[in-house]
């Protein structure tokens, strides 16, 4: 990439990996129970219920920052970036792997014709104090409806850059990704009943609340190179 990869490294940044990455452990091993689960025949959520709406929404929304860190594993050579992209592949593709299974345990599609978020319109805080994108409401005409998504247009942008470039721009991505994500999650403890799906929807406050902290220590350190 001709980035020096090794003089950005910075010792604190490092330390916050390795916490993280503990908590992410303790956190997937909290949520771990929750594939066993799903609710018993007589109290499983029906469609249209705010435990399905979370689990296929959850889904797509991990789907892409499944994404984009596996984007920016291509576009650098800096470990810090490719361990804690790595981490957030993981932890979230395992997580989607359970909202998966619930919705089969449940006989309920995995897709439905309802609009994305349709459940965040049951008792609690709303969609208008959740954020989208990179900014805090979507663009005119834009299909991005789940808080926190990348535009499009920032998913190109982040596809044509590489090294301190593509560092930042996935960071910052990533924040808001958090953010919405944690709010999401908040939503569903808001709302769901099951069990199951609070544990995992805890499970993400915790570990996404905790990587926002690296995510927003390594976004400054990289903003003072460019």
């Amino acid at each position: 990439m001709g980035v020096d990869s090794g003089a950005r490294r910075r010792i604190p940044t490092a330390a916050l990996v390795i916490l993280v990455a503990a908590a992410v452990g303790a956190a997937g091993m909290a949520a771990g129970a929750a594939l066993t689960g799903g609710g018993t025949a007589a109290a499983r959520p029906m469609d249209g219920s705010p435990e399905a709406g979370f689990a296929r929404d959850m889904q797509a929304h991990h789907a892409q920052a499944v994404q984009m860190s596996v984007m920016v594993r291509d576009a650098t050579d800096d470990p810090e970036v490719r361990s804690l992209a790595l981490d957030i592949m993981l932890t979230q593709q395992q997580q989607a792997g359970q909202m998966y299974g619930w919705l089969e345990q449940w006989d309920l599609p995995q897709a439905s014709l309802d609009p994305p978020m349709q459940w965040m319109s049951h008792a609690g805080s709303g969609m208008a104090s959740m954020g989208h994108g990179s900014d805090v409401t979507p663009a005119p005409g834009s299909a991005v409806v789940m808080p926190g998504m990348a535009t499009d247009e920032e998913l190109q942008q982040l596809d044509q850059v590489v090294g301190v470039d593509a560092e930042t721009r996935y960071l910052e991505l990533m924040v808001a990704h958090h953010r919405g994500g944690v709010a999401m999650a908040q939503g569903a403890l808001d709302r769901a009943e099951d069990q199951d799906v609070r544990r995992l929807a805890q499970a993400i406050v915790d570990s996404q609340t905790a990587e926002l902290a690296v995510l927003e220590q390594m976004l400054v350190e990289r903003e003072s190179f460019l």
